[in-house]
C-alpha cells in the first residue's frame, strides 16, 4: 500500500494570493502621536522564538526584521522611540554554524516541486557563526527555544556550553559574557520600557513531542527538567515575578503577553485523526486481520481480568470504506504485550508490540505535523505493515487527551500569574490565548481574512507553530491597544497587510 494521505489541500490560487505584502500605505504625514506615560526612548524585549522573529522553522533576517518588537519599536520611534538593535542572523536561510559545522538547519519554504504544495528546507549553506559573537546592547532579547527558567539561568549564553548541550546558540551570539542571564543583560540596559512573552515553551516541548516529556509538577528543581518536560507552576511563578521586578525596576512600563492554547495552533490542527482513506476491499482485508485481537484476545484478557471490560472495548480496531481514524500507541492503556508473546496466543514479538498499547484514535486526540511525513508509509516496506494503519503510530505522534489536559493546567497557571503580576505591576497585558482563538475564527482585514489555516491563513508560518510577518504585525497591533489603554499615548497601528506570509521557492535542498 503507497503512501496516500494528503492533508494540506492547498489551493494555489490562495497560496499564492496570501504569500506577498498586499499594500504599500505609510503612516499619514503630519499626524501628531502621544507616548502619553510611557517612556520609549530605550526599549527592550524580552521573550523566546516569538520574540525573536522565529518562523518557518528558523530564525533569519527577514523573520528578525518583522518580528512583533521590532514592528513595536518602529511605532515608538512616532513618540520619541530611540534606536531598537536585534542580533541579526548573517542570511535569510536561517541555519546556524558551531566551528564551520553545521547544527541546525535552513527555513522552510512552500514548494511545488513534489507535485503538490509542500513544505521544504531552502538549499544553500548557512553562514551564520555562532563563535562570532556580536557586540550589545542588543535590544531584542528573544532567545529561541528559551523557557522561563533559562532567561535566569547563568552560563544560558556560554559558547563552550553550546557543543555539550549545556548552553543556547542563540544566546551564545550576543550574551555579555559566558556567565551572563538573559535577564542580567537585558536589566543591564536600564530599559525605559519593556516587553515580556516568555512560558510558551515551557509547554510547547511537551506537547509537540506528543507527551514523551514528564509533567514536572511538584518538582520546584528546574536542573531536572528534561527538554521537553512540562514546567512546575510554581518555579514559573517564582521566575516570572523576577523578570517583572528586574524589568520593571526603572522602567516606565511595559507590556506582557500571555500563553495561548497550544493545542490550537497549526501543528496540531492541520492532520485529521480520520486521515485514512479505504476503499471496501482494504477495509476488510485490515478488519480480517484485526478479527482474532478484536474477537478472541481482548474478551479473553477481559476475562482474566488483565484489562477491565471498557478498555477492551477502547481497544478494539475497526475500518470502514470511507475516511478512518489512525491508530495510535496510547501509552495510558495496559501495556498488554508480554502477555501476548506467551501461551496461549504465542504471538511474534513485534506483533506483540504492535497491539500492546494500540487503539484507533477518536476525534479529541490530536496528531501533529509530524505524523504527515510517516502516516501510510511502510516500515521497511513491507506492504503489510503500515503506519497508522497496521502499525500504531508512536507516542511522539499523538496527543491524547490525558497529555492535553496536562498541558491546558499548566497553561491556565501560568497565565494567571502573568495577569496577576501584570495588574500588580500597571503594566499592559495582552490575552494572546484569546487573540488566537479570535484568528483561528478569522480577523478581516482590509483587503483579506487572517486566520490559523496552515499555509493559507496567513497567520502561522510553514512549521506551524510560530507566526508570519502578517501574524507578528497583528500580535504588535494588539499590544499597541493594550499599552495605548494602558498608558494613555495613541501610538497608531499598522497595517497587517503591508506584511507577508509564507515564502515559495523551488530552491530547495536535495
Amino acid at each position: 500500500m503507497k503512501n496516500y494521505i494528503k492533508y494540506i489541500g492547498i489551493s494555489a490560487c490562495a497560496a499564492l494570493m496570501s504569500c506577498e505584502p498586499e499594500f504599500d500605505n505609510s503612516i499619514a504625514d503630519n499626524e501628531v502621536y502621544r507616548n502619553g506615560e510611557a517612556d520609549f526612548t530605550n526599549f527592550v524585549s524580552v521573550g523566546n522564538s516569538l520574540t525573536a522573529g522565529y518562523a518557518d522553522n528558523a530564525l533569519y533576517v527577514q523573520g528578525q526584521e518583522n518580528s512583533f518588537p521590532n514592528i513595536l519599536a518602529q511605532q515608538f520611534e512616532l513618540v520619541g522611540g530611540g534606536e531598537f538593535t536585534q542580533p541579526l542572523m548573517a542570511d535569510n536561510l536561517g541555519g546556524l554554524k558551531f566551528n564551520g559545522q553545521v547544527i541546525s538547519g535552513n527555513r522552510l519554504v512552500l514548494t511545488a516541486l513534489s507535485g503538490s504544495p509542500a513544505p521544504a528546507p531552502i538549499a544553500g549553506e548557512p553562514s551564520t557563526e555562532v563563535t562570532n559573537k556580536l557586540s550589545g546592547p542588543i535590544n531584542n532579547m528573544g532567545v529561541p527555544g528559551a523557557k522561563s527558567y533559562h532567561l535566569v539561568a547563568e552560563g544560558y549564553g556560554s559558547t563552550a556550553g553550546v557543543p555539550l548541550g549545556q548552553s543556547n546558540p542563540y544566546f551564545a551570539r550576543f550574551s555579555s559574557s559566558d556567565n551572563a542571564t538573559v535577564l542580567g543583560d537585558a536589566a543591564a540596559q536600564n530599559p525605559s520600557f519593556f516587553s515580556l512573552w516568555i512560558g510558551n515553551n515551557d509547554i510547547l516541548g511537551f506537547a509537540t513531542s506528543g507527551g514523551v516529556g514528564v509533567n514536572q509538577l511538584g518538582n520546584l528543581d528546574p536542573s531536572t527538567y528534561g527538554s521537553n518536560d512540562i514546567t512546575d507552576p510554581n518555579v514559573f511563578a517564582s521566575v516570572y515575578s523576577q523578570l517583572i521586578d528586574g524589568l520593571s525596576a526603572n522602567a516606565s512600563g511595559g507590556v506582557v503577553f500571555n500563553i495561548p492554547d497550544v493545542t490550537n495552533i497549526p501543528f496540531f490542527t492541520t492532520v485529521p485523526v480520520n486521515a485514512i482513506p479505504l476503499d471496501q476491499a482494504t477495509a476488510d482485508l485490515l478488519n480480517s486481520q484485526f478479527a482474532a485481537y478484536n474477537n478472541q484476545i481482548l474478551p479473553g484478557l477481559a476475562q482474566l481480568g488483565l484489562i477491565s471490560a471498557q478498555e477492551a472495548q477502547q481497544r478494539q480496531v475497526n475500518f470502514v470504506a470511507g475516511q478512518n481514524f489512525v491508530t495510535i500507541q496510547d501509552e495510558n492503556l495496559t501495556d498488554i504485550s508480554a502477555v501476548l508473546q506467551g501461551p496461549p496466543f504465542n504471538l511474534d514479538a513485534q506483533t506483540a508490540a504492535n497491539l500492546g498499547q494500540v487503539r484507533q484514535a477518536t476525534e479529541d486526540d490530536l496528531i501533529p505535523l509530524t505524523a504527515s511525513s510517516i502516516l501510510g508509509t511502510t516500515v521497511n516496506n513491507n506492504p503489510t505493515l503500515i503506519n497508522g494503519v497496521s502499525v500504531p503510530l508512536g507516542d511522539q505522534y499523538v496527543l491524547t487527551v490525558a497529555e492535553q489536559e496536562m498541558v491546558s493546567e499548566a497553561q491556565q497557571a501560568y497565565n494567571s500569574t502573568i495577569e496577576a503580576l501584570a495588574e500588580a505591576n500597571n503594566l499592559a497585558y495582552v490575552d494572546v490565548d484569546q487573540v488566537l482563538v479570535e484568528v483561528s475564527n478569522g480577523i478581516g482585514f482590509d483587503g483579506g481574512v487572517l486566520t490559523s489555516d496552515f499555509v493559507t491563513g496567513g497567520a502561522f508560518s510553514l512549521d506551524g507553530v510560530h507566526l508570519t510577518a502578517r501574524g507578528y504585525a497583528y500580535v504588535a497591533n494588539q499590544a499597541i491597544m493594550a499599552i495605548n489603554a494602558q498608558y494613555g499615548s495613541t501610538l497608531p497601528m499598522v497595517n497587517i497587510g503591508n506584511y507577508g506570509t509564507v515564502n515559495l521557492s523551488d530552491n530547495i535542498a536535495q
